[in-house]
């Protein structure tokens, strides 16, 4: 739930966290509610779910189930680990005389019996248990045996009408298997919830929800991620950085290494955020992690957010560089999230790095590597818009980002998958280059939005002590290029004496 919003007597919770705050605060008491959604969707599960918060605040609820047996319904439950307690079920079947052919009147069509009939089993079943919360499941069988948009309309509107005397919240299901045009509910409806479910051409299937219609209330519009895992539903409400500020000082924070910190002009400031860009094998991951492991020296707390590499190896790797992760780890200072592009929702993936700000108070945090990210994405424009919405609310948390991109090629003319460098506030040049009969490695600064920086070039290693920088190549041209062109006195490089 946003933050500052407390909890309305007059709202009906629906007992699914991010759904209420996507909701304002959830759904206004006495009204009727359509929760439409393809089959698979999660329209049950969400559901129950707002059922089973009506019965732990001691409401009485009520499912009437057109379409699934009530021990389908029990058994979806169970797949949560929930035991429906407080929950009713009414199983709604048609009449044994409706089903038998030789009792059927000849002069009224079955449908028109059965609607009536149907109607009628509804309104007896909520004078009985004189319900709160009430579930109707589905609206699709009742579209059917209307046959026709004018009957389907006012029976509806009857249903309204009736749920408005009883002082209920109602929700109502629909599948959206017959008429996929028919928006009658629509405008009888107070308000209208939309769940889908979308199929990548590789990966899980992806689902979101977007509130079509809410009558009277200023809710948050767009469309929001969403997964169904042991539990019910969790929903991950679009980040809107503009609602997140705070106050903290900026001031400059250094890398721990010299050479790094002399050419960024004494470090990074807080709240800001760093791209490093490169070829693969140039040591993004490890100059970005200098900086998280230099937050941890000052008592702060980072997270690492890698797609690209397995956990384990990446704390091998770091071990052979006299850097040892796994007791950062032990002691809760360093947050290691392994990210599964594949199997991974942008939504979700912006939960968890708000979870490890806010919960954990995490003030560092590093995304390795935006390619993977990328992977996640449908199209590049989204992954704009989300990077764009995160790095804003990162530093107005006053967090330090870092993020690396891999370069297509090695030397030369090379291109970024995605251009972000517009977004980050500062930039690291990574590069390949060959001199003396080797290949060498460069760094640079080539944006930088808050203070000084040096504009020269500087050589650094990757050795069994770690990360080591330079002094500038001032001997050189050509090293973005990949082959310079010696032209002073001296050869200037790591490991070389000049002349």
């Amino acid at each position: 739930m946003t933050p500052g919003l407390a909890r309305d007597a007059s709202q009906a919770a629906t007992g699914i966290q991010g759904l209420d705050d996507i909701l304002a605060g959830g759904l206004a008491r006495d009204r009727v509610f359509l929760l439409e959604g393809s089959p698979g969707a999660g329209k049950t599960t969400a559901a129950l779910s707002f059922l089973r918060s009506g019965a732990a605040l001691g409401e009485r609820t009520l499912y009437i189930t057109l379409s699934e047996t009530e021990a389908e319904l029990r058994d979806t439950a169970l797949t949560h680990g929930w035991d429906l307690a407080g929950i009713e079920i009414f199983e709604l079947v048609p009449p044994e005389n409706l089903l038998d052919d030789q009792q059927q009147q000849s002069l009224l069509y079955s449908s028109d019996l059965e609607l009536g009939e149907t109607t009628r089993l509804i309104f007896e079943a909520v004078e009985r248990a004189k319900p709160a919360r009430i579930v109707i499941d589905s609206l699709s069988e009742i579209r059917l045996l209307a046959q026709g948009s004018l009957r389907y309309r006012r029976q509806v509107l009857a249903l309204k009408h009736y749920f408005a005397r009883s002082g209920a919240t109602v929700l109502l299901l629909d599948d959206m298997t017959s008429d996929i045009l028919d928006k009658t509910v629509h405008s009888v409806a107070h308000g209208v919830i939309l769940l889908e479910q979308l199929a990548p051409e590789y990966g899980a299937e992806r689902r979101r929800v977007r509130v079509v219609k809410y009558r009277g209330r200023k809710f948050r519009g767009g469309y929001h991620d969403f997964t169904i895992k042991t539990g019910g539903l969790e929903v991950y409400p679009r980040l809107v950085s503009s609602e997140h500020r705070t106050t903290f000082e900026r001031i400059q924070l250094p890398s721990g290494v010299e050479g790094l910190d002399n050419l960024l002009g004494g470090g990074v400031e807080r709240g800001s955020s760093c791209l490093i860009l490169g070829p693969a094998g140039t040591g993004k991951s490890l100059m970005s992690l200098n900086f998280a492991l230099e937050a941890i020296r000052r008592g702060e707390k980072a997270a690492l957010f890698i797609f690209d590499e397995e956990v384990g190896l990446l704390v091998d790797r770091c071990r052979a560089l006299g850097l040892d992760l796994q007791p950062l780890m032990d002691a809760g200072r360093l947050t290691i999230q392994q990210t599964d592009a594949a199997e991974l929702s942008p939504g979700e993936f912006t939960a968890n790095v708000r979870n490890c700000v806010e919960t954990e108070g995490i003030l560092t945090v590093v995304i390795d590597s935006l390619n993977g990210y990328q992977a996640a994405m449908p199209e590049e424009h989204f992954l704009l818009l989300h990077m764009h919405e995160l790095l804003q609310f990162l530093n107005r948390k006053g967090v330090n980002t870092f993020l690396t991109v891999a370069q297509h090629g090695l030397v030369g003319d090379m291109k970024a998958p995605v251009d972000v460098t517009y977004l980050a506030d500062t930039v690291l040049l990574l590069r390949y280059f060959e001199a003396v009969g080797e290949v060498r490695r460069a760094v640079s600064v080539i944006k930088k939005r808050a203070g000084r920086h040096e504009k020269t070039i500087r050589e650094y290693h990757i050795g069994e002590d770690g990360l080591s920088v330079g002094p500038p190549l001032t001997d050189f041209h050509g090293v973005l290029r990949g082959v310079p062109n010696f032209v002073g006195p001296g050869a200037g490089l790591l490991g070389e004496r000049s002349a």
